[in-house]
């Protein structure tokens, strides 16, 4: 039972991948119904299935395959002519083989609920004894031609039911055996780096053998493994990633603390041989998940052709790159907007013949569909030789549906009219058919692969034609990150979308019409703040310098002003689990070396965000720049201390300085005060023993912010060790001071570290 099972598992990977192929093979033979070795291949592929799924007792699917059989093996005799006409018939014949094999693989029979096959082998027999093929079989349906009373008569290669145990054991030995050769010199020729190679030579002269199976033929090169084993594989890879920069980032911080340690050497061998190994292990698993684009590409073919028929138009495909690889969960999302996008080529791209003909082009038009990796991306392009975009008469079309303004329409670029086509409900069908023109479609397609963290880029010549550039990265599991700090908050941007990053003076920002804008190389480059669009409260500082992350999406740009650049980091992508996955700009969450959660953006959703902000931006920062001092009284000094007698001391001593003085009672509630931004705190005097937050913590948490670099953090305390003093050193206290001082000593201090001269 379990060997019946294995044999019906073999049957249907290998059937599967035979139908998938002969679409694409049937197409090319209607363009050259010559060619032998191509309708034999084809023959083949019925002639496999046929024997097999008789062997399986599958009774409907062979009775359909014989039918297709005779017609092909008439024709690869010359015995008959493959037209436009009787390949419609044979495509609809394998459209019911894939439905067949659907219900084989979901219900375990061929037995496919409404559906009667009886219609089209009716056309095929007639086919095959020289009659004109007949209409589609959906009206043969609903009114059955009578079948010929003599029917060719099936003749299954092995009658089963006449065969001992031992000979039927034998028939399926042979079978998986035939099946097998044909399997992996299919792969082979599809694969050239397979692992197939040819039979390389013993010094004796004689082949060098792999070992044999039991039953004497060669050893499986391939095994098949459930995806979810893979997807928990891969889950388990970005565990070892995220603690893979976890170790990276102890190792800085010993390497800080313990300079010119012998073990650090050491150390360093270890983690950096641990980060190649990790890497090394993400690519090996990421390319058990990888497939070849042929795919998906394969189904498009047949696609164009029914198309071209249906269109009454002349269109050829061209396809290249299909050996291209990616990602098994990109491959399966990528199939429908790639889909959606050549049938609106072969729809509003490429023109009637005649059309083509007055225009001084060939009667048939050309669909390019191609694909190449560009970095850690794959790049699809699909270029059409058709009448091209009209970017004018686009913009007069989303006028028209009120979707832009008319001063919008003036201000945009060819490329950005060109990106209207995107917008839902937006369509240029000047009627809708059964192909497109339902406003619905090409705004999903952007929406789509826009979850693939992809982007989609348009160029176009009236007249010439369109080119439709997809970039979509290779995984979703594990991306390359640009992280940016905004206020006490941190995210990273996809790489991809980051065009570059740069620092500007606050004085380059300018506000036009309500909108902040910068001039970046003679480009008007809209601006917006990232803690604006995610409602990161403000609470400290900018200086007179900033930085601006330029992003963009197809021909859309934006900058984003942070207040720091973290750095490039590969990141793990996590779900954000059932209650936070819709959270609009947010596409996921990672977990950084230092263990603290980094949402995700989702660039395209973040510049949708963007569009509604509106906030003066320079004045903003002109408004949180420090003021200039001009008396004593403008300087603000917090004493952090728990002992109310020792803030009484210290404010007794800073007297005659004149300064404005706050108190803090513990590190958090001082810590707090620094964040509110209330106060414009010039310095801080720091005791060390406090509840809550001890004054190293407070220290070290303020040095943080790069605001606070210069800050005085002078601490005054009774501890006096050498290393204690070395510890507030590190933290980044400014001075140091233990307790019993002199109130002229304290106050000096404050004086010089707050240059009151």
């Amino acid at each position: 039972m379990e060997d019946m099972q294995e044999i019906l598992e073999d049957f249907l990977v290998e059937a599967f991948e035979l139908v998938e192929q002969i679409d694409h093979d049937l197409v090319e033979l209607e363009s050259n119904p010559e060619d032998l070795e191509l309708l034999n291949r084809i023959f083949r592929v019925a002639h496999t299935v046929k024997g097999s799924s008789s062997f399986l007792n599958f009774d409907v699917l062979t009775k359909l395959t014989h039918h297709m059989e005779d017609v092909l093996n008439k024709a690869r005799h010359g015995e008959l002519k493959i037209t436009p006409d009787i390949m419609d018939v044979v495509l609809e014949s394998i459209d019911r083989m894939k439905t067949l094999l659907n219900s084989i693989r979901d219900n375990g029979n061929d037995t496919a609920i409404g559906m009667d096959i009886d219609p089209i082998c009716t056309r095929l027999t007639a086919i095959s004894e020289g009659e004109a093929p007949v209409g589609n079989s959906a009206p043969v349906e609903e009114k059955p031609v009578e079948t010929p009373k003599e029917e060719p008569v099936q003749e299954p290669e092995v009658d089963v039911n006449q065969l001992s145990d031992s000979e039927v054991e034998a028939e399926i030995e042979r079978l998986l055996k035939v099946r097998k050769a044909e399997d992996q010199a299919r792969r082979a020729q599809k694969k050239k780096s397979a692992t197939t190679p040819t039979p390389q030579k013993t010094d004796s002269g004689g082949e060098k053998k792999v070992p044999a199976s039991s039953s004497g033929g060669g050893m499986d090169q391939t095994i098949r493994v459930e995806v979810k084993r893979l997807d928990h594989l891969m889950n388990l890879i970005g565990e070892l990633v995220l603690g893979k920069n976890r170790l990276l980032k102890i190792y800085d911080d010993v390497e800080e603390r313990y300079e010119g340690e012998k073990f650090l050497e050491e150390l360093n061998q270890v983690v950096s041989q641990l980060s190649i190994i990790t890497t090394d292990v993400q690519l090996a698993v990421m390319k058990t998940r990888m497939q070849p684009i042929a795919k998906v590409f394969n189904k498009f073919p047949r696609v164009v052709r029914d198309l071209s028929r249906e269109l009454g138009k002349q269109i050829e495909l061209e396809i290249s790159g299909e050996e291209t690889e990616l990602d098994k969960s990109i491959v399966e999302e990528i199939g429908d907007p790639i889909m959606h996008m050549i049938r609106n080529s072969c729809d509003h791209g490429v023109e009637d013949p005649a059309t083509r003909v007055a225009n001084g082009k060939p009667e048939k038009g050309i669909v390019q569909l191609k694909a190449y990796n560009e970095g850690n991306h794959i790049v699809v392009e699909i270029t059409d030789d058709g009448k091209g975009l009209d970017p004018n008469g686009l913009k007069a079309k989303a006028m028209e549906k009120n979707l832009i303004t008319e001063r919008e329409a003036d201000q945009m670029t060819d490329k950005e009219a060109f990106a209207l086509i995107f917008k839902p409900g937006f369509s240029t069908a000047a009627k809708v058919t059964n192909v497109s023109g339902r406003g619905v479609g090409m705004d999903v397609v952007k929406t789509n692969i826009e979850k693939l963290n992809g982007v989609i880029e348009i160029d176009s010549e009236l007249g010439k034609g369109s080119t439709f550039k997809l970039k979509i990265p290779l995984t979703l599991a594990i991306i390359q990150s640009l992280l940016v700090g905004t206020q006490e908050e941190f995210y990273a941007i996809p790489l991809a979308s980051v065009l570059e990053t740069v620092r500007v003076p606050v004085d380059d920002i300018y506000t036009i019409e309500g909108k902040n804008v910068l001039r970046l190389r003679d480009e008007v480059l809209s601006l917006v703040r990232l803690s604006d669009v995610f409602g990161v409260k403000q609470v400290l500082e900018s200086g007179d310098q900033t930085y601006v992350v330029v992003i963009g999406v197809a021909e859309s740009k934006l900058g984003i002003i942070v207040d720091t650049l973290v750095g490039q980091e590969e990141i793990v992508i996590k779900s954000m689990g059932e209650y936070l996955q819709n959270i609009q700009g947010i596409a996921g969450a990672t977990i950084r070396g230092d263990g603290r959660v980094t949402l995700i953006i989702d660039v395209g959703a973040m510049m949708d965000m963007a569009k509604e902000i509106k906030v003066d931006i320079k004045a903003q920062l002109e408004a949180s720049s420090k003021k200039v001092k001009e008396q004593p009284s403008d300087y603000k000094v917090l004493i952090v201390d728990d002992s109310k007698m020792d803030r009484t001391l210290m404010q007794k001593a800073l007297e005659p300085l004149g300064v404005s003085l706050i108190e803090a009672t513990n590190g958090a509630e001082a810590l707090n005060i620094v964040k509110s931004g209330e106060y414009d705190i010039d310095a801080m005097l720091i005791d060390i023993e406090m509840p809550r937050m001890d004054g190293y913590t407070l220290a070290a948490e303020i040095r943080k912010y790069s605001k606070y670099r210069n800050l005085p953090l002078i601490a005054v305390t009774s501890r006096t060790s050498k290393t204690d003093r070395l510890r507030g050193v590190e933290v980044g206290m400014t001075e140091y001071i233990t307790k019993p001082y002199s109130p002229e000593y304290l106050e000096n201090v404050v004086r010089k570290n707050l240059k009151l001269g």
